[in-house]
């Protein structure tokens, strides 16, 4: 085998969002961030997701500063990619077009080159916005599917997905595996149909909670899928990324150029195994597991093990084969082991981190099984909703309500009311009748259009708050609210004479 594969990196951004929930700093991300820009990836995702929010509201840092701080070593070397929420932005409620678009053109013009667009319901009436603006104002606009496994979730549903956004304006597909719940032989299967139905790159974004991201990496790279994200040890492997390290040698066993400076990667790693330290109280996996990994010291006959079960067949026997070997590949090398209870209650690898450290908060660690078996029975009831920002802290919430209170549903988030409603967008099967009808107040019906177009433009507002000085602050004051306001506050009291 000969040819390309490219890699972006996630390290910044959803790596330590999944092993660090979200508080890296600015300033232990520039310590990497130099070297991670020598490495020749194809992006960077650098901003976008819980980062904004988690600036504002656990870092104390100004989320536009943080891009900005980026984009003067990023720029003329490698775009900067940003994951947008759809109509929700980087928030977790549909807001209106107007403030989409200026949220999206504020973005490119401080720094974003590309935007990974995708929705929580796959609803693509909640994507139009979006990727029309990124287009408009000259950034790369990227679609992603919302991996999820269901009854209505298949090969052809995805498909037609895909080509429905095609449609729609994005220029290359993602899958967007965020709970790391792809089967090896279902992504064969997907990787094959998506290539064959579409003439865009397609890309591979998978997290390894579950212990098979990395080998539907090395599955894809067979496959011919265009891109594929990783994160740097020791912010991948477990709910994080498959490991950059270990890919470039499978890369380089497959004959495929990966065009990666090895040694800026090996730079990296050994400044945010300092980070890693630094982070240890938000970290679930801290003093378990993770240790320095150098791709020249890989075991090359593992290596070829896992290729040579490949070149057998694709059929489920040799996958399950070829998963064993990667799983024990990397739990020699130091990586977290294989949840399997993922498969079943699908948390993605960022709402997992974030759970853990809630549920310590409350006090209550020891419910998180029960909370986990009682997610999938949520999810059923609210129409099989795929698990990402904002429906996986919806759907967890309440599910943590549910084991707390002792009674199915005596309690009711206002979060997830909305979402039977339909006010998050289309959910893919109608949700349970019986807790619609609960919800719905006297003379309510269920909203049947694009959610936004029941919001009304807020930009024309005159009157703002004194502590909005800037276009960049009434943006975060009217997509992040009171976390927003107070950190506005905060800082025009500290800049006070």
């Amino acid at each position: 085998m000969a040819g390309i594969i490219r890699f972006n990196d996630v390290t910044l951004r959803d790596g330590q969002q999944s092993i660090a929930a979200t508080r890296m700093s600015t300033e232990q991300a520039m310590s990497a961030l130099p070297y991670i820009v020598e490495a020749g990836y194809s992006s960077l995702e650098l901003w976008g997701g819980a980062i904004l929010d988690s600036c504002v509201r656990f870092l104390d840092e100004n989320p536009w500063q943080r891009l900005e701080t980026f984009y003067a070593i990023t720029k003329g070397k490698v775009p900067i990619r940003a994951l947008l929420r759809g109509q929700n932005l980087f928030a977790y409620q549909p807001f209106s077009d107007d403030l989409v678009i200026e949220f999206i053109k504020t973005a490119i013009r401080e720094g974003v080159g590309e935007f990974r667009v995708f929705d929580a319901l796959n609803d693509w009436r909640n994507l139009q916005t979006s990727l029309l603006a990124v287009r408009t104002f000259g950034g790369k606009a990227e679609a992603a599917l919302s991996y999820t496994t269901s009854p209505v979730h298949t090969t052809e549903y995805y498909v037609q997905y895909a080509r429905k956004l095609l449609d729609e304006g994005a220029e290359q597909i993602a899958i967007k595996d965020m709970a790391g719940i792809l089967y090896p032989w279902d992504a064969v299967e997907l990787f094959r149909a998506l290539k064959a139905a579409t003439d865009v790159p397609i890309v591979l974004h998978t997290h390894d909670t579950a212990g098979v991201g990395t080998l539907n990496a090395i599955i894809a790279m067979r496959e011919g899928i265009d891109q594929i994200d990783s994160a740097i040890t020791p912010f991948a492997g477990g709910s994080s990324h498959p490991p950059i390290e270990v890919l470039v040698v499978f890369a380089e066993a497959l004959g495929l150029d990966h065009g990666l400076n090895i040694e800026a990667i090996l730079n990296a790693q050994s400044t945010l195994f300092g980070v890693f330290d630094d982070l240890s109280d938000f970290i679930p996996y801290y003093g378990k597991y993770y240790r320095p990994v150098n791709p020249a010291d890989i075991d090359r006959e593992k290596v070829d093990a896992i290729l040579n079960v490949l070149e057998e067949g694709i059929d489920r026997e040799t996958l399950e084969k070829a998963l064993d070997l990667t799983r024990s590949l990397l739990l020699d090398m130091g990586y977290p082991e294989h949840d399997n209870r993922i498969f079943e209650s699908q948390v993605p690898g960022g709402m997992l981190s974030n759970l853990q450290n809630q549920l310590l908060e409350m006090r209550q660690p020891d419910i998180l099984p029960e909370v986990m078996a009682e997610i999938p029975i949520v999810r059923r009831d609210v129409g099989y909703v795929p698990l990402v920002t904002p429906t996986s802290q919806i759907v967890g919430s309440q599910a943590v309500f549910n084991i707390i209170t002792g009674q199915r549903y005596s309690f009711i988030s206002e979060e997830f009311k909305m979402l039977l409603r339909g006010e998050f967008g289309k959910t893919p099967i109608p949700p349970n009748p019986a807790l619609v009808e609960m919800v719905l107040e006297d003379g309510q019906s269920l909203k049947k259009y694009r959610p936004a177009s029941y919001l009304l433009p807020v930009l024309e507002d005159i009157e703002r708050p004194d502590f909005v000085k800037d276009e960049k602050d009434y943006l975060l004051h009217l997509m992040l609210g009171p976390s927003a306001d107070q950190f506005l506050q905060k800082r025009n009291r500290g800049a006070a004479p």
